[in-house]
């Protein structure tokens, strides 16, 4: 019971939830490559882009404060979706990959466990602790 308790109070999901959240992660990823590949964007675009939203990580090292916003904001659906939405219907061609290579990425973070940060570190996530800190 002592471990709900402590999952509760960081906020990390656990169980079928966490199943659950990771399973949406892997659908994100797998769908929005494949509407990249159905769609016909560059290959080499997606390989070279993929993992930008790693670089936000850089932040932290101006401290887990700036470094859980910055990785955050770059973590998070809002601002792809908005580049998918407005790339479908009325921006260049570039707009659309950007936001399907984007959501790509934070599916397939979010299925290997790799969720929003809390301030407390980088290992501190809403999908549960990872790295050093899950083993705490």
């Amino acid at each position: 019971m002592e471990g709900m308790a402590s999952q509760a109070m960081t906020g990390s999901a656990s169980g079928g939830v966490r199943i659950l959240l990771r399973l949406e992660g892997l659908t994100l990823f797998a769908g929005m490559t494949l509407v990249y590949a159905f769609w016909g964007g560059s290959w080499w675009l997606y390989a070279v882009l993929f993992l930008a939203p790693d670089l936000s990580f850089l932040a932290y090292l101006a401290g887990p404060k700036t470094g859980a916003a910055v990785y955050n904001a770059a973590h998070s659906t809002i601002i792809p979706v908005a580049l998918f939405g407005i790339g479908f219907g009325f921006a260049p061609p570039l707009v659309l990959s950007l936001g399907l290579i984007w959501l790509s990425h934070i599916g397939i973070d979010r299925a290997l466990g790799y969720g929003l940060k809390y301030q407390a570190g980088f290992g501190f996530t809403h999908l549960g602790r990872i790295g050093r800190d899950a083993k705490a």
